[in-house]
């Protein structure tokens, strides 16, 4: 995996990231940090990824068990630290996952395998943050 960010030193402290598979991000700091809020923080984005990891564990988990997932989000709550370096000491992960007939074990199952053993990105987290999960499903109208 390859990732590379460009200082665009013409707009304040705006970075724009491109990866190894041919896309690009940009980031940008806050006000007070000499950013002009264009863009999201990296630390969001890091936070913003382990959401993405662990709903795509998630809803592949679901699927190949054959269940009729629609939909899932996950809303994240993250605390930092006080002192340098800020790094995430909390983060709560809410999911909210949508399909027909979707049994409250089966969706259970596929969030702990995500948190326990598959999510590589909460895995670094959990180095220093206490991670903790709730789960809501929903059923679809149709």
């Amino acid at each position: 995996m390859q990732a590379t960010v460009q200082w665009n030193h013409h707009n304040g402290m705006l970075f724009v990231g491109s990866t190894g598979s041919g896309h690009v991000v940009t980031m940008d700091g806050a006000p007070e940090g000499g950013g002009d809020n264009r863009a999201p923080r990296p630390m969001e984005l890091l936070l913003a990824g382990t959401g993405g990891c662990a709903a795509y564990d998630v809803v592949l988990i679901l699927k190949r068990g054959r269940h009729a997932v629609e939909d899932c989000e996950v809303r994240l709550q993250a605390e930092r630290a006080d002192s340098e370096p800020k790094v995430f000491t909390r983060i709560h992960f809410e999911f909210i996952v949508r399909g027909r007939g979707l049994s409250a074990q089966a969706v259970e199952r596929a969030v702990k395998l995500s948190h326990e053993k598959y999510c590589s990105a909460s895995a670094m987290l959990g180095k220093t943050a206490e991670l903790t999960y709730s789960v809501t499903i929903k059923e679809s109208a149709s």
